[in-house]
């Protein structure tokens, strides 16, 4: 019974993966008829689309805090690839990915006409792309950054690592941290981390085989990016974070697990 609510849920997301390619390639069209302030049509579609993905996964999602008004570095923590649509759709969002996601099949499309900005790991193209950032930042568009560079358990947080940080105080914006925690049955969830050798097909499938566990997303206080430093930035961000996951005795590892893979930088 379990395998066949599996595979229903499993087909429900093809359905709307379906309809992820269909927005795609209207961008696409888009794209080709040199269309003004596409970048805000792609944020403001992208949200609709996450929202859509996000009631196709198998969770019950709290939200906690304000929304910001003004257009904001957001940081966050890393648990799965089920963190792109559940906090994609709180807000008009870009994000920053690995560079090997665009050639991914379909997920790497859907990325890239997201409007998605990606980088090339320990290719020294970091100036390039906090350059990318900042401009993006400036023209009043939210952009969403995994600052741990990986995917984790969920069970303890790793180092904020700032090298992009600076585009926040480039840009004169504040930095957003958010806090995600996957929950079941009151206890950190086992089934919604994707890392190590998972693969995604295999990881849908065991997600979608469980009953609904709980997610909990917390938009904490922004951060005033103005006269700090980037290290400065990430120390704060991720104070914040560890705080709200896991209180005064957070734990804290500097051990880097091997990921299949991850969504951001």
């Amino acid at each position: 019974m379990k395998r066949l609510r599996g595979y229903c849920r499993a087909a429900r997301l093809l359905l709307v993966i379906g309809l992820g390619l269909a927005v795609a390639s209207t961008f696409s069209l888009l794209e080709r008829l040199h269309i003004a302030r596409l970048m805000h049509h792609r944020q403001r579609w992208t949200r609709w689309y996450m929202r859509r993905l996000s009631a196709a996964l198998p969770f019950r999602v709290k939200v906690k805090g304000r929304l910001p008004a003004q257009p904001m570095l957001w940081v966050s923590n890393h648990v799965s690839w089920t963190d792109i649509a559940l906090l994609g759709q709180l807000a008009p969002l870009s994000f920053l990915s690995k560079a090997e996601v665009r050639s991914w099949p379909v997920a790497g499309w859907l990325a890239m006409k997201a409007g998605t900005l990606f980088i090339r790991r320990g290719s020294g193209d970091s100036q390039l792309i906090r350059t990318q950032m900042t401009r993006h930042l400036q023209h009043g568009h939210h952009l969403m950054i995994f600052p741990e560079g990986t995917s984790t358990d969920g069970r303890a947080l790793r180092t904020f690592h700032g090298r992009l940080l600076g585009s926040a105080a480039e840009a004169g914006v504040a930095v957003q941290p958010v806090a995600i925690q996957y929950l079941r049955d009151g206890q950190i969830d086992p089934v919604a981390p994707f890392i190590g050798d998972d693969d995604l097909l295999s990881h849908v499938l065991q997600l979608f085989a469980h009953d609904r566990s709980d997610v909990h997303i917390q938009l904490l206080e922004p951060i005033p990016s103005e006269g700090l430093e980037r290290a400065a930035l990430a120390s704060k961000a991720q104070q914040a974070v560890q705080q709200a996951l896991f209180g005064l005795h957070a734990p804290y590892t500097k051990k880097r697990p091997q990921v299949k893979t991850q969504a951001a930088a």
